[in-house]
C-alpha cells in the first residue's frame, strides 16, 4: 500500500515564536528553592496549619501531635521554610512562633502561572 504524502508547507520556523519572556536565572533559582521547600507532605501540611490559624500564627510546641514527627524534625522542616521565605520566626521566651510572610504564597502561586 503506497503512503500518501502530505504537502509541507512553509510557516517561516518549525515553532510559534515566543509570546512572553522565559524565567530568568535568578528567578528560577527563587522559585526552584521555594518549590524544593514545600515539595514534602510535612511541610505542606506545617504551611496549611499556619495558614489555617485564626490568629495567623502558631506555636512550634502545637504543630508536633498534627503532623505526627518529633519536635526535632519538625523544627528542621520549620527552618527549611523560613530559609525559603515562606514562614516567619518569631522568637518569644522559650518558644517559636511562626507565620505565613505576607504575599509569600501569592508570590509562588504567581511565579508558577507564569511558567
Amino acid at each position: 500500500m503506497p503512503v500518501a504524502e502530505l504537502p509541507i508547507t512553509a510557516t517561516g520556523g518549525c515553532c510559534a515564536p515566543a509570546t512572553r519572556e522565559p524565567l530568568s536565572a535568578e528567578k528560577a533559582q527563587t522559585l526552584a528553592r521555594s518549590l524544593k521547600a514545600i515539595a514534602d507532605p510535612a511541610r505542606l501540611r506545617l504551611v496549611s496549619i499556619v495558614a489555617a490559624s485564626g490568629d495567623g500564627e502558631v506555636c512550634v510546641c502545637d504543630l508536633t501531635e498534627p503532623v505526627g514527627l518529633s519536635q526535632p524534625t519538625v523544627s528542621h522542616h520549620l527552618k527549611v521554610l523560613v530559609d525559603a521565605g515562606i514562614l516567619h520566626r518569631e522568637k518569644r521566651g522559650t518558644w517559636a512562633y511562626f507565620s505565613l510572610v505576607p504575599g509569600a504564597l501569592d508570590s509562588l502561586a504567581g511565579m508558577l502561572s507564569t511558567v
